[in-house]
């Protein structure tokens, strides 16, 4: 027979071990009875609604001491209100929904492009615990669809984001509950558990790894410290090998990549058959998300953090470091360099090349396409000069405004949507490595660099010229890529180059790229309420308004804006560090994308749209630009809105060819707007207005 001691130990025991909760569906009718919403309990717990959600359909348990407070509460509303007949069954499990900005089906791409999944429109925004300040507001109502299958092996989206408390929020509202206290645990669980993933976006290639995003509050709670401090350059911030969590995660046998324990930190180990067996961490705190990019994200919530990446997650890709090594990654998810392929000699399965892809070794460039650091230049001591195909950044002379011009009381900026997406569309690009020609006969059809004299070229001193970045006439002979040749030819100008360096294998490499960008940006604009079906004054009006409609929607239309000028940028990336030392390899040459012959075609073909465009005004309205930066350029004005200037046929509509409002890459926007003196005394002072025109904000340092 037991002893009392014994008998009062296994009481004591039992006292101690976890509280148990009623059934999921049981705290669902307990709640109803007593009257209470799901908000108001969320506030009551210090949680949120999709939490309160999650407990009463079993999607998830609260833990200390949230556990005991909610237990309490239950047993509370159980002597109350007792139940009739049998308890009720417990619900199983829903799939987890995904954020709620999307209104419609997935973008199209091209025919070798598997469907990426999209995400239904509006489950209810999760409630923000109690006396925090909202960060971001509801959409405008837009259109819904019906959402499609959620992938079951990731059935909470494709990223985390943790805080303090082990709570990670994934899309959509869901919380899942992290036991991890080390960045091992955290590892083991994102894989093992978490069901966080995104399935790959083309048939031949990755399924994306999980992204677990660390507040400062969850980075110290890991062992990491709050902020990293003491480098120069931000790129070279990371923990030294002997920290004690970079030795923790060597001992369990994981390893990082070659640029360590950064903001954005890979966590991996050699993949078992099919499996995934790597994570990302980016640490808020480290300043994971730059704020030029991703515009007053670190300062959300995590809910709102997880909404923001995972809106961008779903309709561009998961983020994998800055918004610039995103656009990279993004080219070759959508054309992954090799597929499976049958050796007909043994019958067996290989990796071969996936055509129309860059492939998977690196190539060297033509030396007029490298930079002046690179080895092909350096070794071979290469002096035949380099292209120069760089974006617009001209002003206007002074003395070639006319009297006219001046009475003219404003200056408006419009700024192209997205120019370099517009000019990736059905862009033809070389695939294969370079071949030397020598007076060659042009061919605009051909990819590739040529050498020519336009110096001979004379164009109206109010426009800049199309073949150079600062809008200056051309002096002698230089390289040019095909596109800028192919426009002399179109203004009516014979063209004989003196050599060449042309690709044989060509392809529109970045075609699905292109229509996976434009349609993240033109759905995330239409989910703040820019839609294509707006008039222009419509669109002017909703273009004022469309960032404080929801300001976590602006951070991801900013983000897949930095996505398209950062990719196109980081297929030149130059040497980093001052330690670097001229005809070095750098580690950016070591991948196929380090491709500067195809980011001096989206360039060209970009500057080469522009030009055009002011042509076509100055024919359609005798209106000649005062400045140009890049895709902004400043007009005078009779007034303060653009329709006063623009071209308009006798039906209303604008007239093709010029510069046209709407909310698509390659039409225009309204950048800004000051009075005409203002920027005429920024041209007087050497500057550029339309650097300076945006927002409205026109106001001159003085200093400057």
């Amino acid at each position: 027979m037991a002893s009392e001691e014994e008998l009062f130990a296994n009481i004591d025991a039992l006292l101690e071990e976890e509280p148990q909760l009623p059934p999921p569906a049981e705290r669902a009718r307990l709640r109803e009875a007593a009257g209470i919403t799901q908000a108001r309990l969320a506030t009551a717990l210090k949680s949120t609604v999709q939490t309160v959600k999650n407990y009463e359909n079993g999607r998830s348990e609260p833990k200390s001491p949230r556990l005991e407070a909610y237990q309490r509460l239950l047993k509370g509303w159980a002597a109350k209100y007792p139940a009739h007949g049998a308890p009720a069954a417990v619900t199983a499990p829903q799939p987890a929904p995904v954020p709620d900005t999307f209104t419609g089906p997935a973008a199209p791409e091209s025919a070798d492009t598997a469907q990426a999944p999209a995400a239904p429109a509006a489950p209810e925004r999760p409630a923000r615990p109690a006396g925090r300040p909202a960060t971001s507001s509801r959409r405008p109502a837009a259109k819904k669809a019906a959402a499609p299958a959620t992938d079951p092996r990731f059935p909470h989206g494709p990223l985390a984001v943790l805080d303090g408390d082990g709570s990670a929020y994934a899309v959509g509202g869901v919380v899942l509950d992290c036991p991890a206290t080390t960045v091992p645990e955290l590892v083991e669980w994102t894989l093992r558990e978490s069901g966080l993933g995104a399935p790959k976006l083309n048939r031949y290639g990755k399924d994306s790894d999980p992204l677990i995003v660390l507040t400062a509050a969850a980075a110290v709670k890991l062992g990491l410290p709050e902020r990293l401090e003491g480098h120069e350059q931000r790129r070279s911030l990371r923990l030294p090998e002997d920290h004690p969590v970079v030795k923790q995660v060597v001992k369990a046998k994981w390893q990082l990549t070659q640029r360590g324990f950064g903001p954005w930190a890979r966590i991996y180990r050699k993949a078992q058959g099919r499996d995934r067996q790597c994570v990302q961490l980016a640490i808020l705190s480290w300043d994971a998300l730059d704020d030029r990019s991703w515009p007053g994200v670190a300062e959300m919530e995590p809910a709102d953090i997880a909404r923001v990446l995972g809106v961008y997650a779903m309709r561009v890709i998961t983020p994998r470091g800055s918004t610039a090594v995103s656009g990279l990654e993004l080219m070759t998810a959508l054309r992954p360099p090799t597929k499976a392929v049958q050796d007909p000699a043994t019958g067996n399965w290989v990796s071969g090349y996936n055509a129309g892809s860059l492939g998977t070794e690196p190539m060297d460039p033509a030396p007029p396409e490298a930079t002046p650091e690179h080895p092909v230049v350096v070794n071979s001591g290469w002096s035949g000069g380099f292209l120069n195909e760089e974006a617009y950044q001209w002003v206007r002379s002074v003395d070639t405004l006319s009297d006219e011009e001046c009475t003219l009381p404003w200056a408006v900026g419009l700024d192209l949507n997205t120019a370099f997406l517009a000019a990736a569309a059905r862009l033809v690009v070389g695939l294969s490595a370079p071949d030397h020609f020598h007076a060659p006969k042009f061919n605009p059809k051909i990819p590739g660099s040529w050498l020519a004299d336009l110096s001979h070229i004379e164009l109206d001193p109010r426009l800049p010229s199309p073949f150079t970045p600062d809008g200056s006439r051309p002096t002698g002979p230089a390289w040019y890529q095909t596109h800028t040749l192919a426009y002399a030819q179109e203004l009516g100008y014979d063209v004989h180059p003196i050599e060449a360096y042309l690709r044989r294998e060509t392809g529109a490499y970045l075609d699905p790229w292109h229509d996976r960008l434009k349609n993240a940006y033109v759905d995330t604009l239409a989910d703040m309420g820019v839609t294509k079906d707006l008039d222009d004054r419509q669109f002017l009006a909703a273009m004022e308004q469309h960032k404080q409609n929801d300001p976590a929607l602006a951070a991801v239309l900013s983000a897949i804006k930095a996505t398209v000028k950062g990719g196109v940028g980081k297929l030149r990336e130059r040497p980093q560090g001052k330690h670097y030392k001229e005809g070095e390899p750098w580690p950016a040459l070591s991948r196929p994308t380090w491709r500067p012959d195809i980011r001096a075609a989206v360039i060209s073909k970009a500057r080469v749209n522009m030009h055009r465009k002011l042509n076509n005004m100055a024919k359609m309205t005798g209106l000649f630009p005062l400045a140009v930066l890049s895709d902004c350029v400043v007009y005078p004005s009779p007034s303060e809105s653009p329709l006063d200037f623009l071209p308009y046929a006798a039906s209303g509509k604008p007239q093709p060819g010029a510069f046209r409002l709407g909310p698509t890459p390659g039409l225009a926007k309204v950048e800004g707007v000051a009075e005409l003196m203002w920027a005429v005394d920024v041209m007087e002072k050497g500057l550029n207005p339309a650097r300076l025109i945006k927002g409205g904000d026109a106001v001159l340092d003085e200093g400057e």
